[in-house]
């Protein structure tokens, strides 16, 4: 039996609130035009936002069209939603560079052509010809201070006794007239975004039927959450897993999938990726039967970087993963090998040391991973010394030949002792 697509979205963990019960029968019989908002309040979305992206998309490949907001005018407020403390204002130079940003990472999940093509649109182009007092009278005078004050963007920092200013209270007209715009020129019936902004969709909702008479929807996701229970957010320090990959590497990105835990994987695998129920089953029934394989994360890992990074890009940081204890790192690009050992410690040696050869023992020494030769000795006989990921002989020289591109020679001591020999 075919699965509508709120029954889908219900399954994959996407629905935490929704405005109407009539939403269901609704994206069921009709093509709807849903909006998301996108503030480019940081150089790169992180995370958290694929939620939403992964929600939205699911929405278009079952007919409905998105409606990319790019918040122009709300990025030089800042969303109160969430925020424990007031943001900094950014320039419109830095706004629009992030702007560009931001649209390009878009762009990757969306289909802007065929029937129901994506559009994105700046808040920019119709908040910006606002004067203040038309703002006022055209959206202002519909909302009430008191239904404001009720929204938990605005309750929670006051009843915490923390800084609100005029500016980020005004941030909930501003996304209420955005919705009322989108829903006059584009006939956008439904928002959609983060739990955090139920208030703020809620709110755009009141003042269409205050304005035009007409109903509108809303519908929430769920909040991504680090370890410690805080939402992933571009300010929150220490949280970010950018889609940037000059800010977050694809290795990088890889590997905080590839370490989700076994209780939330399977959770992860419905938001993240597109694989069907199926598909998501078996690999839940491998986590129960071989969790140390981790054949669930791996999965999550490669279709979560294929979508942000691309393929070629998810391959590489996948093989890399596989192979760090293996003979095989020598096969890696020396960028992702970088990378791989970038919290390695490393040691320089002048090239001079190859030329008569440098002994497995001398090396361990040098680079601070046996305090005598004694022990260094001790260690390469009882086999626990690797270079290159090949066992270690105490006849064994080291030369140019045996270098990794030329310059690297990885020395290892143990499985989690490791130390980058750079020659030059």
């Amino acid at each position: 039996m075919k699965t509508s697509v709120y029954q889908e979205l219900e399954w994959r963990g996407f629905v935490k609130q929704k405005t109407s019960l009539e939403l269901e029968g609704l994206l069921s019989k009709e093509r709807l035009k849903v909006y998301v908002g996108f503030d480019p309040t940081a150089a790169s979305l992180h995370i958290g936002s694929l939620v939403p992206i992964m929600g939205l998309s699911h929405l278009q490949k079952a007919g409905h069209t998105p409606i990319i907001l790019m918040g122009g005018a709300t990025g030089m407020i800042g969303d109160p939603s969430g925020k424990s403390e007031e943001r900094k204002l950014q320039n419109l130079e830095t706004i629009r560079e992030h702007m560009d940003g931001v649209r390009r990472q878009l762009q990757k999940f969306f289909a802007f052509e065929g029937d129901n093509a994506a559009v994105m649109v700046n808040n920019a182009d119709w908040i910006a010809e606002f004067s203040y007092l038309d703002f006022l009278r055209e959206a202002g005078k519909h909302i009430t201070v008191k239904d404001m004050l009720e929204k938990d963007s605005a309750k929670r920092r006051l009843e915490r006794e923390q800084s609100l200013s005029y500016t980020e209270f005004s941030y909930i007209i501003l996304q209420a007239y955005d919705f009322l715009h989108l829903f006059d020129e584009l006939g956008c019936r439904l928002q959609a975004g983060g739990d955090d902004q139920w208030g703020n969709i809620t709110m755009g909702i009141d003042l269409i039927r205050k304005l035009r008479g007409k109903e509108a929807f809303g519908l929430t996701f769920p909040l991504l959450t680090t370890a410690s229970g805080e939402k992933f957010g571009k300010t929150e320090k220490g949280t970010n897993v950018w889609l940037d990959a000059k800010l977050t590497t694809p290795y990088r990105f890889y590997q905080y999938f590839i370490n989700v835990d076994d209780k939330d994987v399977v959770a992860d695998l419905k938001l993240f990726t597109f694989l069907c129920r199926e598909e998501i089953a078996a690999l839940e029934s491998a986590t129960v039967k071989a969790p140390e394989q981790r054949q669930a994360q791996k999965r999550l890992a490669r279709e979560v970087t294929a979508l942000v990074h691309g393929t070629v890009a998810a391959d590489s940081v996948a093989r890399a993963s596989e192979v760090v204890f293996s003979e095989a790192v020598r096969d890696i690009p020396e960028d992702i090998f970088r990378e791989v050992f970038a919290d390695a410690h490393t040691s320089i040696f002048p090239a001079a040391d190859l030329a008569a050869g440098l002994a497995p023992v001398d090396a361990l020494v040098k680079a601070g991973l046996a305090k005598s030769r004694n022990e260094a000795r001790r260690l390469v006989e009882q086999g626990g010394v690797y270079l290159n990921n090949r066992k270690a002989g105490l006849e064994q020289t080291i030369t140019a030949e045996g270098l990794l591109f030329g310059r690297w020679l990885l020395l290892r001591k143990g499985r989690k002792e490791t130390c980058l020999l750079q020659f030059e």
